[in-house]
């Protein structure tokens, strides 16, 4: 699933923390999974302090929305409505194909994942702009995090399989993506 949980770092990790209002290390440890803990009581979401699709969306940050199998909510939902099929929340390898399709349909890359560029193609996502995309590109100040080391996924995470290597990108997702390619 995409999300930003406890032990992750990152620029994706420095945003949230900026629009949380606390300390932007870009390392997501306890406060910040405490601070993700009380905006999501605060704005009516499932509280588990880890930050993902619906949280990013909540908090004005869509350009750190990337949907994927295996993410749940109503933002998969939207996504799934938009495409015009079953929509139940649920990002299995239907809603994946539908994705790809789409991607395809409109010039993009058609890896099956829903990101920024992807959803302001679509008529339901009208909070992600062009200006929405531009902010998805990794900034001056977040260059540091390149060179930083993906985590290790572990058997208890969502994603089956490995990390593996993924050509350079120019978005916060790109190393990210990679994790579940």
């Amino acid at each position: 699933m995409s999300i930003l949980k406890k032990g992750l770092t990152g620029a994706p990790v420095k945003r949230l923390q900026e629009k949380l209002g606390i300390g932007a290390d870009g390392i997501f440890g306890p406060g910040t999974e405490q601070a993700v803990r009380d905006f999501q009581q605060s704005a009516g979401l499932g509280v588990d302090g880890i930050a993902g699709p619906d949280t990013f969306s909540a908090l004005g940050l869509h350009e750190l929305v990337l949907l994927r199998q295996g993410s749940r909510g109503a933002a998969v939902k939207k996504l799934q409505e938009g495409l015009g099929i079953g929509a139940d929340g649920v990002f299995g390898p239907g809603t994946a194909a539908a994705v790809a399709k789409f991607q395809q349909e409109n010039s993009l890359d058609a890896d099956g994942m829903a990101g920024p560029e992807t959803l302001a193609k679509m008529s339901g996502f009208t909070e992600i702009t062009a200006e929405t995309v531009q902010k998805a590109a990794v900034q001056p100040d977040e260059a540091h995090f390149e060179s930083e080391p993906l985590p290790e996924i572990s058997g208890s995470d969502v994603v089956a399989g490995n990390a593996v290597e993924v050509p350079e990108e120019k978005s916060v997702w790109g190393k990210v993506k990679g994790w579940f390619s």
